[in-house]
């Protein structure tokens, strides 16, 4: 992976690490790799999500992306899956999305869909990045009648909404649920989507401001939507992040149902319809014991890999496999969709919960999950750098995974998204994960950020 892309495109502090200079180099190393081969005016889509930062690194972007002859679509704020799917519907070369999904405000980030409506390869990555490195001096600008146009394509919010309610086909009648749209980019379509399925629905967090973006609320924070579903009697409540590629939910005594849950109850309706390619579904290191077990009783396989939705839809697009995705919630339905879609998965989810006519925590209940401790240490890059260098850290963490004597796990990680590098570890006893994962903490914060 290079010096500028995560595992989700370009991520920082918008105005800082993000900075307009940056993302107008972007565009231009964008345009140059994506179009180099086309025989005519490259067209690239560009959506984002609610942040403040949102309209200046547009123009930016969309400067860039001109500078070099591409003409620019603006479809607003909508959701990041909506710009994978248009991409396709619209026959544009390219999409972009400005977001920074589940992260507070001040962070902002940029994700690119080729042609085809799936995130770019790592190899096509590092040839923008090259340009941008060498500050795009090896393109040539245009001028005159070659320089690109900005336009705004209206009606692409509908769009988007009609394919979600045919992909998820659906009477959600006589279902109360309470739908959390995290102040982000799922204000502009959940509140066409699930009412037009039939579904009696109560919005929270659908008036953003720019700053309040997943500002306790959202997925990252179901405590406020488990509190309203409970005190307003609804049959469970529903949470997306901030660009709607992702999806959790709560049942209606308030218990959340994370993502390992939704591939589980969804895998096995699609075993039971015939539709479960390989019987496999495909998640990260990340899911949780209790989950590999019921999926294994099912008799269903899982794939794992590492942390990051792209590596999942990999190991999908290699295998055949229809789902996948990550305990946070991003959920890939690869018969309906090319990247996780945060709404897609919840009309699944209550399509399922209203054929069934039980209760969500019925559904919720369909295995125990094991105890795990999340502990996140801020670091910056080159403190992430460092603590994947250090020897001595890696070998107390394979201690740590011992002494837990086959009764649990220990998986310490950079993440590609948050300066933070993240420990987890699992087990049957509360109280020694919770110690584990305090001195995997003590120690890092010792070696690497006092140093």
């Amino acid at each position: 992976m290079g010096k500028l892309f995560g595992t989700d495109g370009v991520r920082g502090v918008a105005g800082e690490d993000l900075s307009c200079e940056l993302a107008l180099n972007i565009g231009r190393g964008a345009a140059a790799v994506l179009t180099a081969h086309l025989s005519h005016r490259p067209r690239i889509l560009i959506g984002k999500d609610t942040r403040i930062s949102g309209d200046m690194l547009e123009n930016a972007l969309a400067a860039g992306l001109c500078s070099v002859g591409a003409d620019v679509e603006l479809l607003g704020v909508i959701p990041t899956p909506a710009v994978a799917y248009l991409v396709r519907l619209y026959g544009a070369d390219a999409g972009v999305v400005i977001s920074a999904s589940h992260n507070p405000v001040e962070f902002n980030g940029i994700k690119i869909f080729s042609s085809d409506g799936y995130k770019l390869p790592d190899e096509v990555e590092n040839e923008i990045e090259a340009h941008v490195l060498a500050d795009c001096k090896g393109l040539t600008l245009c001028t005159g009648a070659e320089v690109g146009r900005v336009t705004r394509r209206d009606g692409a919010l509908a769009d988007y909404v009609d394919y979600l309610a045919k992909a998820i086909d659906a009477d959600l009648s006589g279902l109360r649920v309470a739908v959390d749209c995290a102040n982000g980019a799922a204000s502009a379509t959940a509140q066409a989507l699930f009412p037009r399925l039939g579904a009696d629905c109560t919005f929270i967090g659908a008036e953003p401001d720019g700053c309040n973006i997943n500002l306790n609320c959202g997925s990252t924070h179901l405590d406020k939507l488990a509190k309203f579903v409970v005190e307003g009697g609804y049959d469970c409540g529903i949470a997306f992040d901030g660009d709607a590629d992702r999806c959790l939910a709560v049942d209606e005594k308030g218990a959340e149902i994370d993502g390992d849950k939704i591939i589980a109850l969804l895998s096995l309706d699609l075993k039971e319809q015939g539709l479960l390619a390989e019987d496999t579904a495909v998640v990260t290191v990340m899911s949780n014991l209790g989950f590999m077990q019921y999926m294994e009783a099912q008799g269903i396989h899982t794939a794992r890999t590492a942390v990051g939705d792209r590596y999942v839809l990999e190991e999908m697009r290699a295998k055949g496999y229809v789902i996948g995705g990550e305990q946070s919630g991003h959920v890939i339905l690869l018969r309906h969709s090319t990247t996780g879609d945060g709404e897609l998965t919840a009309g699944m989810l209550l399509r399922l919960l209203a054929a069934r006519g039980c209760a969500m925590s019925q559904l919720n209940g369909i295995y125990e999950k094991f105890p795990q401790v999340m502990v996140n240490v801020v670091a910056n890059a080159a403190q992430k750098a460092a603590y994947k260098e250090d020897e001595y850290i890696a070998g107390f963490i394979e201690s740590q995974q011992q002494n837990l004597m086959g009764m649990g796990r220990v998986l310490v990680r950079v993440s590609g998204t948050e300066p933070k590098i993240r420990i987890m570890v699992e087990g049957k006893d509360p109280v020694a994960i919770e110690a584990s994962a305090r001195r995997i903490e003590d120690m890092i914060v010792r070696r690497i950020l006092n140093k």
